[in-house]
């Protein structure tokens, strides 16, 4: 399989099609990097994006373990979560943001991510094994998802998911979206 552009707007066009979750995740798209900026948000805004991570699987994830991450998040104090959110700019450092990000409790390198996108989803993309799956079987990357992932591996596959965005002329949400259509179509077992 090659990432062509192609390839990536038609996948693009069926997850806008058929994923049930697209609608909600476009006005997150949307609105949350300005909510951000502005500090005009609340609570339920930033504990989406760790809901919205797990629960894209639609129940794939194990209830349990989600649920577990879920209340991690939800022992952080909201003004560190605001300050910490306040200090992050994945478009220009995304180790660091990655990093600071990591620093509240229930948020990992995926979820970290995951922020990361909501914040600048134009130039960052989150973290998956699914995605990386798609990636490697594609040969834009050489290795299997690390368990767990560090920084340094989404800086890796960050880079890679520009380089498929710059070739195919689309922004990081777009390369997403075809990732996660083509791991259903080409990779899924």
């Amino acid at each position: 399989m090659e990432l062509t552009g192609a390839l990536v707007a038609e996948a693009a066009a069926e997850y806008r099609d058929e994923e049930p979750l697209y609608p909600v995740e476009r006005e997150h798209l949307d609105i949350f990097p300005e909510m951000v900026a502005t500090g005009e948000y609340g609570w339920r805004d930033v504990e989406w994006v760790v809901r919205w991570y797990y629960r894209r699987t639609l129940g794939e994830y194990p209830h349990g373990d989600r649920q577990a991450r879920e209340r991690a998040f939800a022992r952080n104090d909201f003004e560190t979560v605001r300050e910490v959110l306040a200090a992050v700019d994945p478009a220009a450092t995304p180790e660091a943001a990655v990093d600071r990000l990591t620093d509240l409790d229930g948020v990992d390198v995926p979820v970290a991510s995951a922020f990361c996108m909501f914040l600048a989803p134009q130039s960052a993309i989150v973290l998956g094994d699914r995605e990386w799956a798609v990636l490697e079987r594609a040969g834009e990357l050489d290795a299997p998802y690390p368990d767990p992932p560090s920084a340094a591996d989404y800086r890796r596959y960050l880079d890679a998911c520009r380089t498929v965005a710059d070739r195919a002329d689309c922004d990081c949400w777009t390369v997403y979206t075809a990732l996660w259509r083509l791991w259903k179509t080409h990779v899924a077992p």
